[in-house]
């Protein structure tokens, strides 16, 4: 049940007063609102009176808020920002049926976006809307119904469906790769490419070829696309995923560094919140996914 009317202020004294505490001062308030100052402190005083709290301080050209008012206008942006992604749901699909799904960026595009052509046809009812997020987030604050992750069972708070395990091996240039390539001591020494958010992913793999090492040093990227041209390019030696390199490797852009035995720092999950139900446009996601793993490995 929605709290009485009385303790629910409206949208224009929400807007007024998140405007103020972000920009400090009715004038930028009112600029930004399109409204005259005045129009904003009756917003604010009208609020006031409803809620029976003070809610401004007032030092001499600025406006600050309360401690009180404070903690409360971070509850009501994230309010205002909820309703708003909800109205471009509903615009961008007046019939309703919309999944915001959170992607790691090569997984998206190489793994997903090819296979949702088929989820398309089969629905659609459902349109479906990509973000790119690398790390975990909240599923509270944000306004996402699922996300893939990649990883571990290390996310709280969700359910998991798996989809696949991901096998990395060690490429580089043609041209970079020396003739004594089959003496590991070779990678050792050589320019090794990172991504940030596998900072041990080099420390793993040399575990898994029976060598231990540490303080692995080199070019630090955010995402495999980057470091995939970078590779291509000749500036080092990257672990990629091998899904993601096949044409790559193929093509004779890129060559095997080494060909030990194969390592996977983890596993591809869907996730969705355990805090909320099931809508239905997840549910007819989440199977048919499971229908492409299902498939497996030619998905």
């Amino acid at each position: 049940m929605i709290a009485p009317r009385r303790f629910l202020p409206s949208i224009p004294s929400l807007l007024a007063l998140e405007a103020v505490d972000r920009l400090g001062s009715a004038s930028a308030a009112a600029e930004e609102l399109s409204l005259t100052q005045s129009a904003i402190s009756r917003q604010l005083k009208t609020m006031e009176e409803q809620l029976g709290v003070a809610l401004i301080q007032r030092s001499q050209m600025r406006l600050h808020l309360t401690p009180a008012a404070k903690e409360y206008v971070q509850v009501a942006r994230t309010a205002l920002n909820q309703l708003a992604q909800a109205s471009l749901k509903l615009k961008a699909n007046p019939t309703g049926g919309s999944l915001n799904l959170s992607i790691l960026p090569a997984f998206g595009m190489h793994w997903l976006a090819p296979r949702l052509q088929d989820f398309a046809r089969r629905h659609p009812e459902v349109t479906v809307n990509l973000n790119t997020r690398l790390r975990p987030f909240d599923f509270d604050t944000e306004q996402f119904d699922a996300a893939i992750h990649f990883g571990q069972r290390d996310w709280a708070g969700v359910n998991y469906l798996p989809i696949m395990r991901e096998d990395v091996v060690p490429v580089c240039a043609p041209d970079m790769l020396p003739d004594d390539s089959d003496d590991i001591e070779w990678l050792i020494k050589a320019p090794l490419l990172h991504l940030e958010t596998r900072p041990e992913a080099w420390e793993k793999w040399f575990t898994a070829q029976g060598r231990e090492i540490s303080g692995v040093q080199g070019m630090l990227f955010d995402q495999f696309s980057t470091m995939g041209q970078a590779t291509i390019h000749g500036l080092g030696v990257a672990l990629l995923p091998t899904y993601l390199v096949e044409a790559d490797l193929a093509a004779g852009r890129l060559v095997p560094a080494w060909h030990g035995p194969g390592v996977s720092l983890g596993n591809f999950y869907l996730v969705w919140p355990q805090s909320r139900a099931e809508s239905e446009p997840l549910r007819s996601f989440r199977v048919w996914l499971q229908g492409r793993i299902d498939q497996a490995p030619n998905t």
